[in-house]
């Protein structure tokens, strides 16, 4: 799999997998230093720290971002951004994103009206960025850092690179700060970690697996490259690590494994062309894992499973994924 497919996972095309399938820590901070994927970890806390206003921050990557003021003409580049400016009764000057037409953010109606980047995730044009005169832009560090000279001295970038969801609590928090808007980041803190310590206490004995793909070649999401997979040690039996950028898994250990919840996340590059999990469906092994036979594959949106990673993202997860798991 290309590194760029898999850091981002879900932006470019899925590499050949062996025929059918293929093969982030955690903390109990907000620091962001893993803790090991296959264990369900510390239970989480629901206590939140105060916020208090800033006009300058250092992340949980250690990239500072200083502002004159709160900004209030945002554009976001990455999905994350626009999960965070929602939680904090925000919306986007403008974005890449599609996450905003999911129901659990603005719906179609109110996100057509933010209006779209031209050039797509991979190259949005600054040109187009730079015409909403925008006090802060935030994009992913390793798709849009080269983004960073032309923007300078023009506007604010601010690179993220959210690897657990410790980290997108860190950038929630760090952008409240920012904007001003404490009291709703502490809210929606506190709402996630409440979802999750629940989940944790009602965790399921079933083994539980996330593929993502856009035909019968697909990947599996581990904890340590996806955020979204990173909670599910903690709310399931998940026995799926990384195995580097070449890594995968066999059918055969995917079926020895006795999957039984099966999430699918189809990815669309361009038009929708139906979903992952009928295309599969005429494979006679796929119909062998347990989850397939059981009626237990559960088609989820790939706006927000795959490319949210923010608190309402992974609330959202949490609440779809201890349903099914029941």
């Amino acid at each position: 799999m290309p590194r760029t497919a898999l850091r981002v996972r879900r932006w470019a095309a899925i590499a050949v997998l062996g025929g059918l399938l293929a093969g982030c820590g955690t903390t109990d901070d907000a620091s962001g230093s893993a803790e090991p994927a296959a264990g369900a970890g510390p239970s989480t806390s629901t206590e939140v720290r105060p916020i208090g206003a800033a006009t300058r921050i250092t992340d949980t990557k250690g990239v500072t971002v200083s502002l004159e003021k709160p900004p209030q003409k945002i554009v976001c580049l990455v999905a994350l951004c626009d999960d965070i400016l929602v939680e904090l009764g925000m919306t986007p000057t403008a974005t890449n994103s599609a996450v905003l037409a999911s129901p659990g953010f603005l719906g179609k109606e109110k996100a057509a009206k933010v209006p779209l980047v031209p050039g797509g995730f991979l190259s949005p044009e600054v040109e187009a960025i730079l015409s909403h005169r925008p006090d802060l832009v935030i994009g992913l560090e390793d798709t849009h850092g080269k983004l960073a000279p032309a923007l300078k001295g023009a506007t604010t970038f601010w690179p993220v690179q959210p690897g657990s969801w410790q980290d997108s609590v860190g950038y929630l928090r760090d952008l409240a700060a920012l904007t001003g808007r404490t009291e709703e980041g502490e809210k929606a803190e506190k709402t996630f970690r409440t979802r999750l310590a629940r989940a944790e206490q009602a965790r399921s004995d079933s083994t539980a697996l996330i593929i993502f793909g856009s035909d019968e070649n697909f990947g599996v999401a581990t904890p340590e490259t996806d955020v979204a997979a990173g909670l599910f040690p903690k709310i399931s039996h998940y026995p799926w690590k990384s195995r580097g950028v070449d890594g995968s898994y066999s059918l055969e250990e995917i079926l020895a494994r006795y999957v039984d919840v099966l999430f699918v996340e189809t990815l669309s590059f361009g038009a929708p062309d139906g979903r992952l999990s009928d295309k599969l469906a005429d494979n006679p092994l796929w119909s062998r894992i347990p989850a397939v036979k059981n009626g237990k594959v559960i088609e989820v949106d790939s706006e927000v499973w795959a490319k949210g990673r923010g608190t309402r993202s992974l609330g959202i997860v949490l609440d779809e994924a201890t349903a099914a798991l029941r």
